[in-house]
Protein backbone atom coordinates (compact mmCIF):
# COMPACT_ATOMS: atom_id res chain seq x y z
CA UNK A 1 0.00 0.00 0.00
CA UNK A 2 1.33 3.36 -1.28
CA UNK A 3 2.64 5.21 2.27
CA UNK A 4 0.30 8.45 3.03
CA UNK A 5 1.55 11.96 2.51
CA UNK A 6 2.89 13.28 6.43
CA UNK A 7 0.00 15.73 6.36
CA UNK A 8 -3.04 13.07 5.59
CA UNK A 9 -1.33 10.61 8.15
CA UNK A 10 -1.09 12.92 10.87
CA UNK A 11 -4.87 13.70 10.79
CA UNK A 12 -6.22 10.12 10.19
CA UNK A 13 -3.71 9.52 13.47
CA UNK A 14 -6.06 12.17 15.21
CA UNK A 15 -8.84 10.49 14.42
CA UNK A 16 -7.76 7.17 15.58
CA UNK A 17 -6.62 8.95 18.81
CA UNK A 18 -10.11 10.49 18.89
CA UNK A 19 -11.54 6.80 18.47
CA UNK A 20 -9.28 5.37 21.74
CA UNK A 21 -10.92 7.90 23.69
CA UNK A 22 -14.32 7.08 22.47
CA UNK A 23 -13.58 3.21 23.30
CA UNK A 24 -12.47 3.65 26.50
CA UNK A 25 -15.45 5.63 27.06
CA UNK A 26 -17.67 3.17 25.93
CA UNK A 27 -15.48 0.38 27.99
CA UNK A 28 -16.03 2.56 31.16
CA UNK A 29 -19.77 2.91 30.77
CA UNK A 30 -20.02 -0.51 30.32
CA UNK A 31 -18.12 -1.43 33.16
CA UNK A 32 -20.55 1.03 35.55
CA UNK A 33 -23.43 -0.36 34.07
CA UNK A 34 -22.03 -4.15 34.67
CA UNK A 35 -20.27 -3.28 37.89
CA UNK A 36 -24.00 -1.60 39.29
CA UNK A 37 -26.16 -5.02 37.75
CA UNK A 38 -24.08 -7.31 39.78
CA UNK A 39 -24.41 -4.79 42.65
CA UNK A 40 -27.79 -4.03 43.18
CA UNK A 41 -29.77 -6.62 40.60
CA UNK A 42 -30.41 -10.42 41.67
CA UNK A 43 -27.86 -12.53 40.54
CA UNK A 44 -26.86 -16.63 40.10
CA UNK A 45 -23.61 -17.37 42.44
CA UNK A 46 -22.28 -20.30 43.15
CA UNK A 47 -20.53 -21.24 46.69
CA UNK A 48 -18.52 -24.32 46.06
CA UNK A 49 -15.86 -21.90 44.89
CA UNK A 50 -13.51 -18.32 44.56
CA UNK A 51 -15.84 -15.88 43.01
CA UNK A 52 -13.80 -14.15 40.64
CA UNK A 53 -16.53 -11.41 38.89
CA UNK A 54 -16.60 -8.61 41.05
CA UNK A 55 -12.23 -9.03 41.29
CA UNK A 56 -12.24 -9.00 38.12
CA UNK A 57 -14.64 -6.35 37.37
CA UNK A 58 -12.72 -4.07 39.85
CA UNK A 59 -9.31 -4.73 38.61
CA UNK A 60 -10.88 -3.85 34.64
CA UNK A 61 -12.33 -0.61 35.83
CA UNK A 62 -8.91 0.43 37.14
CA UNK A 63 -7.26 -0.87 33.84
CA UNK A 64 -9.76 1.27 31.99
CA UNK A 65 -9.39 4.15 33.84
CA UNK A 66 -5.49 4.21 33.45
CA UNK A 67 -6.16 3.13 29.62
CA UNK A 68 -8.32 6.22 29.16
CA UNK A 69 -6.09 9.21 30.74
CA UNK A 70 -3.25 7.68 28.16
CA UNK A 71 -5.74 7.73 25.30
CA UNK A 72 -6.24 11.63 26.93
CA UNK A 73 -2.66 12.03 26.99
CA UNK A 74 -1.83 10.57 23.67
CA UNK A 75 0.60 7.62 24.81
CA UNK A 76 -1.47 4.93 23.61
CA UNK A 77 0.17 3.47 21.18
CA UNK A 78 0.45 0.17 19.37
CA UNK A 79 2.24 -2.09 21.57
CA UNK A 80 -0.41 -0.37 24.55
CA UNK A 81 -3.48 -0.90 22.23
CA UNK A 82 -2.24 -4.54 21.57
CA UNK A 83 -2.28 -5.60 25.40
CA UNK A 84 -5.39 -3.44 26.50
CA UNK A 85 -7.50 -6.07 23.68
CA UNK A 86 -4.81 -9.26 25.08
CA UNK A 87 -6.04 -8.07 28.49
CA UNK A 88 -9.67 -7.31 27.77
CA UNK A 89 -10.38 -11.29 26.14
CA UNK A 90 -8.01 -12.41 28.27
CA UNK A 91 -9.80 -11.00 30.83
CA UNK A 92 -13.32 -12.20 29.88
CA UNK A 93 -12.03 -15.27 29.03
CA UNK A 94 -10.91 -15.76 32.42
CA UNK A 95 -14.55 -14.67 33.80
CA UNK A 96 -15.70 -17.29 31.64
CA UNK A 97 -13.49 -20.27 32.82
CA UNK A 98 -14.04 -19.51 36.38
CA UNK A 99 -17.62 -20.06 36.38
CA UNK A 100 -16.13 -23.99 36.00
CA UNK A 101 -14.72 -23.68 39.17
CA UNK A 102 -17.30 -21.09 41.01
CA UNK A 103 -20.63 -23.62 40.66
CA UNK A 104 -18.07 -26.94 40.92
CA UNK A 105 -19.32 -27.90 37.82
CA UNK A 106 -17.38 -30.12 34.74
CA UNK A 107 -15.34 -27.23 32.22
CA UNK A 108 -17.76 -28.43 29.77
CA UNK A 109 -20.26 -25.76 31.80
CA UNK A 110 -18.98 -22.84 31.01
CA UNK A 111 -19.40 -23.40 27.22
CA UNK A 112 -22.99 -22.70 27.84
CA UNK A 113 -22.32 -19.30 29.54
CA UNK A 114 -23.86 -16.25 28.02
CA UNK A 115 -20.62 -14.47 28.99
CA UNK A 116 -19.13 -15.26 25.75
CA UNK A 117 -21.99 -12.90 24.26
CA UNK A 118 -19.48 -10.13 25.03
CA UNK A 119 -16.69 -11.33 22.60
CA UNK A 120 -19.09 -10.03 19.86
CA UNK A 121 -19.14 -6.40 21.65
CA UNK A 122 -14.92 -6.03 22.09
CA UNK A 123 -15.09 -6.65 18.30
CA UNK A 124 -17.73 -4.60 17.87
CA UNK A 125 -16.10 -1.56 19.93
CA UNK A 126 -12.74 -2.10 17.80
CA UNK A 127 -14.75 -1.35 14.78
CA UNK A 128 -15.07 2.30 16.31
CA UNK A 129 -11.37 2.57 15.16
CA UNK A 130 -11.16 2.92 11.83
CA UNK A 131 -8.14 0.49 11.94
CA UNK A 132 -8.78 -3.55 10.74
CA UNK A 133 -5.99 -4.51 12.15
CA UNK A 134 -7.05 -4.22 15.37
CA UNK A 135 -10.55 -5.61 15.17
CA UNK A 136 -8.50 -8.72 12.91
CA UNK A 137 -6.33 -9.43 16.29
CA UNK A 138 -9.58 -8.96 18.75
CA UNK A 139 -12.12 -11.81 16.37
CA UNK A 140 -8.26 -14.16 16.41
CA UNK A 141 -8.15 -13.66 19.74
CA UNK A 142 -11.47 -14.91 20.99
CA UNK A 143 -11.91 -17.38 18.40
CA UNK A 144 -8.06 -18.31 20.42
CA UNK A 145 -9.66 -17.99 23.26
CA UNK A 146 -12.94 -20.14 22.49
CA UNK A 147 -10.96 -22.61 21.56
CA UNK A 148 -9.13 -22.91 24.59
CA UNK A 149 -11.98 -23.62 26.47
CA UNK A 150 -13.44 -26.33 24.28
CA UNK A 151 -9.87 -27.85 24.21
CA UNK A 152 -9.68 -27.64 27.85
CA UNK A 153 -13.35 -28.95 28.42
CA UNK A 154 -12.43 -32.49 26.72
CA UNK A 155 -8.95 -33.09 26.68
CA UNK A 156 -7.80 -31.73 30.18
CA UNK A 157 -11.04 -32.05 32.70
CA UNK A 158 -10.79 -35.06 34.78
CA UNK A 159 -14.64 -34.49 34.94
CA UNK A 160 -15.26 -34.81 31.55
CA UNK A 161 -18.68 -36.27 30.83
CA UNK A 162 -18.03 -36.65 26.81
CA UNK A 163 -18.84 -35.56 23.66
CA UNK A 164 -22.73 -36.12 22.36
CA UNK A 165 -24.38 -35.49 18.99
CA UNK A 166 -27.89 -35.23 20.84
CA UNK A 167 -28.62 -31.63 21.19
CA UNK A 168 -30.73 -32.32 24.13
CA UNK A 169 -27.96 -33.98 25.65
CA UNK A 170 -26.37 -30.59 25.35
CA UNK A 171 -28.34 -28.22 26.43
CA UNK A 172 -29.82 -30.21 29.95
CA UNK A 173 -26.22 -31.81 30.42
CA UNK A 174 -21.93 -31.29 30.76
CA UNK A 175 -21.62 -33.17 27.62
CA UNK A 176 -20.23 -31.21 24.77
CA UNK A 177 -21.41 -30.69 20.90
CA UNK A 178 -19.18 -30.14 18.99
CA UNK A 179 -20.71 -28.76 16.11
CA UNK A 180 -23.00 -26.00 18.34
CA UNK A 181 -19.05 -25.12 19.43
CA UNK A 182 -17.81 -24.99 15.55
CA UNK A 183 -20.99 -23.24 15.27
CA UNK A 184 -20.00 -20.38 17.53
CA UNK A 185 -16.44 -20.55 16.14
CA UNK A 186 -17.65 -20.05 12.67
CA UNK A 187 -19.95 -17.03 14.00
CA UNK A 188 -17.12 -15.41 15.91
CA UNK A 189 -14.31 -15.36 12.87
CA UNK A 190 -17.17 -14.54 10.03
CA UNK A 191 -18.50 -11.46 12.14
CA UNK A 192 -14.55 -10.34 12.18
CA UNK A 193 -14.13 -10.85 8.63
CA UNK A 194 -17.52 -8.70 7.42
CA UNK A 195 -16.76 -5.62 10.10
CA UNK A 196 -12.84 -5.93 8.87
CA UNK A 197 -14.44 -5.64 5.34
CA UNK A 198 -16.26 -2.82 6.33
CA UNK A 199 -13.99 -1.17 8.07
CA UNK A 200 -11.28 -1.65 5.12
CA UNK A 201 -14.16 0.11 2.77
CA UNK A 202 -14.57 2.39 5.39
CA UNK A 203 -11.07 3.38 5.93
CA UNK A 204 -10.66 3.89 2.02
CA UNK A 205 -13.82 6.08 1.98
CA UNK A 206 -12.20 7.92 5.08
CA UNK A 207 -8.53 8.47 3.46
CA UNK A 208 -10.28 9.81 0.41
CA UNK A 209 -12.14 12.51 2.63
CA UNK A 210 -9.85 12.99 4.46
CA UNK A 211 -7.38 14.01 1.83
CA UNK A 212 -10.19 15.99 0.05
CA UNK A 213 -10.30 18.11 3.35
CA UNK A 214 -6.54 18.59 3.89
CA UNK A 215 -6.59 19.73 -0.15
CA UNK A 216 -9.25 22.22 0.30
CA UNK A 217 -7.50 23.49 3.41
CA UNK A 218 -4.99 23.42 1.47
CA UNK A 219 -6.52 25.40 -1.30
CA UNK A 220 -8.14 27.86 0.80
CA UNK A 221 -4.85 29.67 1.44
CA UNK A 222 -4.97 29.99 -2.15
CA UNK A 223 -7.99 31.18 -2.58
CA UNK A 224 -11.15 33.35 -0.18
CA UNK A 225 -12.37 30.56 1.86
CA UNK A 226 -15.83 31.17 1.00
CA UNK A 227 -14.74 30.65 -3.12
CA UNK A 228 -13.23 27.15 -1.74
CA UNK A 229 -16.35 25.95 0.20
CA UNK A 230 -18.50 26.99 -2.88
CA UNK A 231 -16.20 25.35 -5.62
CA UNK A 232 -15.99 22.24 -3.23
CA UNK A 233 -20.33 22.03 -2.79
CA UNK A 234 -20.85 22.73 -6.71
CA UNK A 235 -21.15 19.36 -8.83
CA UNK A 236 -18.18 19.57 -11.68
CA UNK A 237 -21.48 20.07 -14.30
CA UNK A 238 -21.73 23.53 -12.69
CA UNK A 239 -18.01 24.24 -12.99
CA UNK A 240 -17.76 25.81 -16.65
CA UNK A 241 -16.50 28.96 -17.68
CA UNK A 242 -18.70 31.61 -19.11
CA UNK A 243 -21.20 31.78 -16.31
CA UNK A 244 -21.31 34.92 -14.51
CA UNK A 245 -23.44 37.09 -12.17
CA UNK A 246 -23.79 40.55 -12.15
CA UNK A 247 -23.30 42.01 -8.31
CA UNK A 248 -22.52 45.96 -6.66
CA UNK A 249 -18.78 45.09 -5.24
CA UNK A 250 -16.20 47.40 -4.79
CA UNK A 251 -12.35 46.87 -5.95
CA UNK A 252 -9.47 48.35 -3.68
CA UNK A 253 -6.03 48.52 -5.47
CA UNK A 254 -2.69 48.89 -3.32
CA UNK A 255 0.44 49.60 -4.31
CA UNK A 256 3.80 49.93 -3.27
CA UNK A 257 6.01 53.06 -4.32
CA UNK A 258 9.56 52.80 -5.29
CA UNK A 259 9.39 48.74 -4.97
CA UNK A 260 11.14 48.33 -8.21
CA UNK A 261 14.39 49.81 -7.08
CA UNK A 262 13.97 48.19 -3.30
CA UNK A 263 13.76 44.96 -4.87
CA UNK A 264 17.29 45.95 -7.28
CA UNK A 265 18.75 47.07 -4.23
CA UNK A 266 18.32 44.22 -1.87
CA UNK A 267 18.81 40.67 -1.08
CA UNK A 268 16.02 38.55 -3.03
CA UNK A 269 15.63 36.81 0.62
CA UNK A 270 14.98 40.17 2.32
CA UNK A 271 12.76 41.10 -0.48
CA UNK A 272 10.63 37.94 0.38
CA UNK A 273 10.63 38.93 4.33
CA UNK A 274 9.53 42.61 3.31
CA UNK A 275 6.45 41.35 0.97
CA UNK A 276 5.37 38.87 3.43
CA UNK A 277 5.07 41.04 6.22
CA UNK A 278 3.50 43.59 3.67
CA UNK A 279 0.99 41.08 2.44
CA UNK A 280 0.19 39.82 5.82
CA UNK A 281 -0.69 43.24 7.43
CA UNK A 282 -2.83 44.49 4.44
CA UNK A 283 -4.45 40.96 4.36
CA UNK A 284 -5.53 41.04 7.93
CA UNK A 285 -6.78 44.82 6.97
CA UNK A 286 -8.46 43.70 4.32
CA UNK A 287 -10.54 40.59 5.92
CA UNK A 288 -11.02 42.78 8.69
CA UNK A 289 -13.64 44.48 6.49
CA UNK A 290 -14.88 41.41 5.40
CA UNK A 291 -12.80 41.81 1.89
CA UNK A 292 -11.48 39.20 -0.20
CA UNK A 293 -7.91 39.04 -1.63
CA UNK A 294 -8.69 38.66 -5.47
CA UNK A 295 -4.94 38.28 -6.62
CA UNK A 296 -1.75 39.62 -5.71
CA UNK A 297 0.08 41.20 -7.99
CA UNK A 298 3.77 41.13 -6.95
CA UNK A 299 3.90 44.09 -4.81
CA UNK A 300 0.59 45.00 -6.08
CA UNK A 301 -2.79 43.95 -4.37
CA UNK A 302 -5.99 43.35 -5.85
CA UNK A 303 -8.81 43.16 -3.46
CA UNK A 304 -12.62 42.77 -3.79
CA UNK A 305 -15.95 43.79 -1.54
CA UNK A 306 -19.11 42.55 -1.98
CA UNK A 307 -18.04 40.23 -5.06
CA UNK A 308 -17.61 36.40 -2.95
CA UNK A 309 -20.62 37.13 -1.02
CA UNK A 310 -23.29 40.31 -1.99
CA UNK A 311 -22.52 42.83 0.38
CA UNK A 312 -24.61 45.76 1.13
CA UNK A 313 -21.85 48.02 2.20
CA UNK A 314 -19.14 46.79 -0.44
CA UNK A 315 -17.95 50.51 -1.19
CA UNK A 316 -18.17 51.65 2.45
CA UNK A 317 -16.01 48.27 3.32
CA UNK A 318 -13.52 49.20 1.10
CA UNK A 319 -13.04 52.66 1.41
CA UNK A 320 -12.68 51.82 5.32
CA UNK A 321 -10.28 48.92 4.36
CA UNK A 322 -7.94 51.66 2.46
CA UNK A 323 -7.80 53.95 5.65
CA UNK A 324 -7.36 50.73 7.51
CA UNK A 325 -4.30 50.30 5.14
CA UNK A 326 -2.56 53.37 5.60
CA UNK A 327 -2.40 52.61 9.43
CA UNK A 328 -1.42 49.16 8.60
CA UNK A 329 1.90 50.77 7.02
CA UNK A 330 2.15 53.06 9.70
CA UNK A 331 2.28 50.28 12.18
CA UNK A 332 4.83 48.13 9.40
CA UNK A 333 7.09 51.06 9.19
CA UNK A 334 7.78 51.49 13.05
CA UNK A 335 8.36 47.59 13.52
CA UNK A 336 10.66 47.46 10.53
CA UNK A 337 12.33 50.78 12.53
CA UNK A 338 12.13 49.42 15.80
CA UNK A 339 14.60 46.36 14.19
CA UNK A 340 16.57 48.65 13.00
CA UNK A 341 15.77 48.30 8.87
CA UNK A 342 16.64 51.30 7.11
CA UNK A 343 13.30 51.22 5.00
CA UNK A 344 10.25 53.00 4.83
CA UNK A 345 7.47 51.79 2.60
CA UNK A 346 4.24 54.21 0.76
CA UNK A 347 1.60 52.72 -0.43
CA UNK A 348 -0.97 53.87 -3.32
CA UNK A 349 -4.53 52.97 -2.84
CA UNK A 350 -7.62 53.40 -5.17
CA UNK A 351 -10.97 52.32 -4.68
CA UNK A 352 -13.73 51.84 -7.24
CA UNK A 353 -17.35 50.79 -6.70
CA UNK A 354 -20.46 49.74 -8.88
CA UNK A 355 -22.03 46.56 -11.03
CA UNK A 356 -19.28 44.13 -12.18
CA UNK A 357 -19.46 40.25 -13.37
CA UNK A 358 -18.75 37.72 -10.80
CA UNK A 359 -17.88 33.96 -12.12
CA UNK A 360 -15.79 31.38 -13.78
CA UNK A 361 -13.36 32.34 -16.60
CA UNK A 362 -11.22 30.00 -18.55
CA UNK A 363 -10.57 26.77 -20.29
CA UNK A 364 -11.85 23.03 -20.03
CA UNK A 365 -9.02 21.78 -17.51
CA UNK A 366 -7.71 25.50 -15.89
CA UNK A 367 -10.60 27.82 -14.28
CA UNK A 368 -10.52 30.70 -12.51
CA UNK A 369 -12.72 32.87 -10.11
CA UNK A 370 -12.47 35.93 -11.14
CA UNK A 371 -14.31 39.54 -11.55
CA UNK A 372 -14.91 41.51 -14.17
CA UNK A 373 -15.90 45.21 -14.55
CA UNK A 374 -15.82 48.77 -14.43
CA UNK A 375 -14.85 49.09 -11.29
CA UNK A 376 -11.62 46.76 -11.54
CA UNK A 377 -10.33 48.80 -14.42
CA UNK A 378 -11.56 51.74 -12.92
CA UNK A 379 -9.81 50.91 -9.51
CA UNK A 380 -6.35 50.06 -11.28
CA UNK A 381 -6.67 53.50 -13.50
CA UNK A 382 -7.12 55.21 -10.34
CA UNK A 383 -4.26 54.05 -8.50
CA UNK A 384 -1.95 54.75 -11.83
CA UNK A 385 -3.30 58.27 -11.82
CA UNK A 386 -1.89 58.57 -8.24
CA UNK A 387 1.30 58.96 -9.91
CA UNK A 388 -0.32 62.28 -11.86
CA UNK A 389 -2.67 63.65 -8.88
CA UNK A 390 0.59 63.61 -6.64
CA UNK A 391 -1.30 61.75 -4.41
CA UNK A 392 -1.35 58.80 -2.24
CA UNK A 393 -5.38 57.17 -2.16
CA UNK A 394 -8.30 58.28 -4.74
CA UNK A 395 -11.40 57.15 -5.57
CA UNK A 396 -14.54 58.66 -7.26
CA UNK A 397 -17.25 61.26 -6.10
CA UNK A 398 -20.05 58.42 -6.89
CA UNK A 399 -18.00 55.89 -4.97
CA UNK A 400 -17.99 57.98 -1.92
CA UNK A 401 -21.29 59.17 -2.10
CA UNK A 402 -22.23 55.46 -2.40
CA UNK A 403 -20.39 54.53 0.49
CA UNK A 404 -21.91 57.38 2.77
CA UNK A 405 -25.48 56.27 2.07
CA UNK A 406 -23.71 53.01 3.07
CA UNK A 407 -23.02 53.99 6.67
CA UNK A 408 -19.32 55.18 5.69
CA UNK A 409 -17.81 58.28 7.55
CA UNK A 410 -14.56 59.71 6.05
CA UNK A 411 -11.58 60.09 9.01
CA UNK A 412 -11.21 63.75 8.28
CA UNK A 413 -12.12 66.02 4.84
CA UNK A 414 -11.22 64.77 1.43
CA UNK A 415 -10.15 66.58 -0.58
CA UNK A 416 -12.51 66.90 -3.91
CA UNK A 417 -10.55 67.12 -7.67
CA UNK A 418 -13.48 68.03 -10.21
CA UNK A 419 -13.29 67.17 -13.70
CA UNK A 420 -10.34 65.14 -13.92
CA UNK A 421 -8.70 63.74 -16.84
CA UNK A 422 -8.00 59.92 -15.80
CA UNK A 423 -5.67 58.12 -18.66
CA UNK A 424 -7.95 55.41 -20.28
CA UNK A 425 -11.02 57.16 -19.91
CA UNK A 426 -12.54 59.05 -22.22
CA UNK A 427 -14.55 61.30 -19.87
CA UNK A 428 -13.62 63.57 -17.49
CA UNK A 429 -14.39 62.15 -13.84
CA UNK A 430 -14.50 64.04 -10.13
CA UNK A 431 -12.23 62.90 -8.07
CA UNK A 432 -11.95 62.11 -4.28
CA UNK A 433 -8.48 62.58 -2.52
CA UNK A 434 -8.28 59.69 0.12
CA UNK A 435 -4.61 61.13 1.37
CA UNK A 436 -1.68 63.46 -0.31
CA UNK A 437 1.16 62.00 -1.34
CA UNK A 438 3.25 64.88 1.15
CA UNK A 439 1.41 63.35 4.10
CA UNK A 440 3.78 60.09 3.21
CA UNK A 441 7.06 60.47 3.95
CA UNK A 442 10.16 59.93 1.30
CA UNK A 443 12.01 56.43 1.42
CA UNK A 444 14.38 55.90 3.43
CA UNK A 445 17.91 54.76 2.39
CA UNK A 446 17.88 51.77 1.99
CA UNK A 447 20.81 49.40 3.25
CA UNK A 448 18.99 46.30 4.49
CA UNK A 449 16.35 44.57 5.99
CA UNK A 450 18.18 42.59 8.74
CA UNK A 451 18.29 44.19 12.42
CA UNK A 452 21.25 45.69 13.05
Amino acid sequence: MKALPPALKRRIDELDERAEIRIGWAQLALIIFFGSAYAFLPRAEGSAGFNFVPYALGGYAVFTVLRLGLAYRRRLGTSLIVASIVFDVALLTAIIFSYHVQYDEPAAFVLKSPTALYFFLFIALRALRFDPSFLILTGALAVVSWVSLVVYAIFFDPDFAGITRNYVEYTNGSKVLVGAELDKIIVISATTFLLAYVLMRSRALLVSAVRDHVIAGNLSRFFAPEIARNVGEQEPAELVSGVATTRDIAALFIDIRGFTAMAEALPPSDVMALLTGYQNAMATVIARFNGHIDKYLGDGILATFGAVEASPSCAADALHAAFGVYDAIDMLNEEMQGEGRALHLRVGCAVAAGPALVGVVGGADRLEHTVIGVPVNLAAKLEDTNRVEGTAGLTTRATLKLAKRQGFVPPHRLEPRRNRQVAGLSDRVDLIVLKDASESSETAPITALSPR
